[in-house]
């Protein structure tokens, strides 16, 4: 009976926190894509996830898609491909987006992003991107994609800096280049003297 009366509480405490007012877990850092491009247009009608896709099949059969992504998309180990999957509203589609990033089996370096759209029962790719470094993201609603910059003489695994671009969907049916910011990654200095305390 205790036992049952902690559970009990517990369960109250819990709900009575959800029912309080106040926007909750999305005052920490920023809210899924979904639910944030719905606060951003709320006169957007809300779109259904789609069934998970089989995004090697999706890629692997896209005409848009070139032959150098293809050959890299192949098992790292038994069945797993090197791909990444999102679903968002970046189209304001009856049903969210898909978006697929295409990686390196040895050190996930991004070879290809795409965005599907569903349309007439299967999906079109209304973007892509093929100059690796890359990787695309849904943020709030938008498409933004990270390419990797690099300086002759930088291994793979330390790029220079990175360019961060923010597409958006138009009314023409097209993603539009909306933001674009340069990072430069700070450089270790193994070599630097150590500071000698003040005596």
């Amino acid at each position: 009976m205790t036992t049952a009366t902690a559970v009990c509480a517990a369960l109250a405490v819990l709900l009575a926190g959800c029912a309080a007012g106040g926007t909750g877990a999305r005052d920490e850092g920023p809210a899924h894509a979904d639910s944030a491009a719905g606060a951003a247009s709320p006169a957007a009608a809300p779109s259904r996830t789609p069934d998970r896709v089989d995004a090697v099949e999706l890629v692997m059969s896209d005409p848009e898609v070139s032959s150098e992504v293809k050959r890299e998309l192949h098992p790292c180990v038994a069945d797993e491909y090197p791909v990444d999957v999102s679903y968002g509203n970046l189209t304001g589609g009856s049903a969210d987006d898909v978006v697929v990033n295409v990686l390196t089996c040895g050190d996930a370096v991004g070879v290809g992003s795409y965005v599907y759209r569903e349309e007439d029962g299967g999906y079109a790719n209304v973007f892509k991107a093929e100059e690796p470094p890359v990787y695309a993201e849904i943020d709030r609603g938008d498409l933004v994609v990270t390419k990797q910059v690099y300086e002759r003489g930088d291994p793979v695994s330390s790029p220079s800096g990175e360019n961060v671009i923010t597409y958006r969907w138009t009314a023409g049916g097209r993603f539009t280049e909306e933001y674009r910011t340069h990072n430069d990654y700070g450089k270790v200095v193994g070599d630097a003297p150590s500071p000698v305390p003040d005596s």
